[in-house]
């Protein structure tokens, strides 16, 4: 088998973008580069390395054995270019990647905590939904993911070797009102009385769900706004042009002019947070990191 070191690293980042387009365009190659690479390592290892589906790509059983090897040696090859230019890093680097709520409630937290216990560690962080995290952790693009996971609790991607996998809370969802207008001076709403209300939802697909219309509402939402961002979002709710979802552990970061009710008549919507790694012994870096997130959560 010989394969190059671009054709590996197409192969990683096929892995995390989960299609050959996306992968093309974060690479700055065109997608018929990205499909020739593909065919390559395909051709040297004798093996079908990519299920093409209708939603995208996924690495086959023989995709995810390569992704393994191909992690370490592009690992090693990054650590030989520092080390022949010099640039040897002289702290110990972990890459972290957290669901887009836990930039507010989570990271700030972890980062004064490890400026104390591990100032020789440097975090670098990025944002993204479980499915996203998950393929950028089996991708080696990240070395922890901060998840959430809906019930029945299973984050996993299903594929092999197992991710480990840590809980480090359950949060309910509340309902994100003004505090003056619609619901105000209230501490709990009916879910029935949600089913008109003008909703501020989040864009997202059957494989990469987002917080927005309140789960499991029944009838057609009323959507008067749509953004991921959670700034937006909240403004919007504070200026009395909508309602959202919203964790409870967001409560200590909510601008002014917007409370958290309760939904009666529904069960309690519960999401988990989670941490996920490789398996395998952790660093030193990665033990403290972990100990950090455990411990602001």
């Amino acid at each position: 088998m010989d394969f190059s070191s671009t054709a590996l690293r197409v192969l990683r980042q096929v892995a995390e973008s989960g299609s050959f387009t996306a992968a093309a365009s974060q690479l700055g190659y065109t997608q018929s580069a990205i499909s020739r690479q593909a065919a390559a390592l395909e051709r040297g290892a004798g093996a079908v390395l990519f299920e093409r589906r209708f939603d995208g790509v996924q690495l086959t059983p023989a995709g995810l054995t390569l992704l393994r090897h191909a992690r370490t040696i592009l690992d090693s090859l990054a650590a030989a270019e520092q080390e022949l230019t010099g640039s040897a890093p002289r702290t110990e680097l972990v890459r972290l990647g957290m669901f887009p709520s836990a930039g507010a409630t989570i990271l700030p937290g972890v980062l004064t905590r490890l400026a104390a216990t591990g100032p020789h560690i440097t975090v670098t962080t990025r944002e993204g939904t479980t499915p996203s995290l998950l393929r950028a952790l089996r991708a080696g693009s990240i070395d922890i993911a901060v998840l959430t996971s809906r019930p029945p609790h299973r984050p996993s991607d299903g594929e092999s070797p197992r991710l480990h996998i840590e809980t480090i809370e359950d949060t309910e969802l509340r309902l994100g009102a003004p505090t003056t207008g619609l619901f105000s001076g209230r501490t709990a709403v009916h879910i029935d009385e949600l089913v008109d209300a003008p909703w501020i939802a989040t864009p997202s697909s059957s494989g990469e769900p987002l917080l927005g219309v309140w789960p499991g509402l029944p009838g057609r939402p009323r959507i008067v706004h749509t953004t991921r961002d959670w700034l937006t979002k909240l403004r919007l709710v504070a200026g009395g042009f909508g309602v959202t979802t919203i964790p409870a552990r967001m409560s200590a970061v909510l601008p002014h002019g917007v409370s958290l009710l309760r939904v009666d008549g529904a069960p309690p919507e519960v999401r988990r947070i989670l941490t996920a790694r490789l398996p395998g012994r952790p660093g030193p870096g990665l033990s403290e990191v972990l100990r950090a997130i455990t411990s602001t959560a």
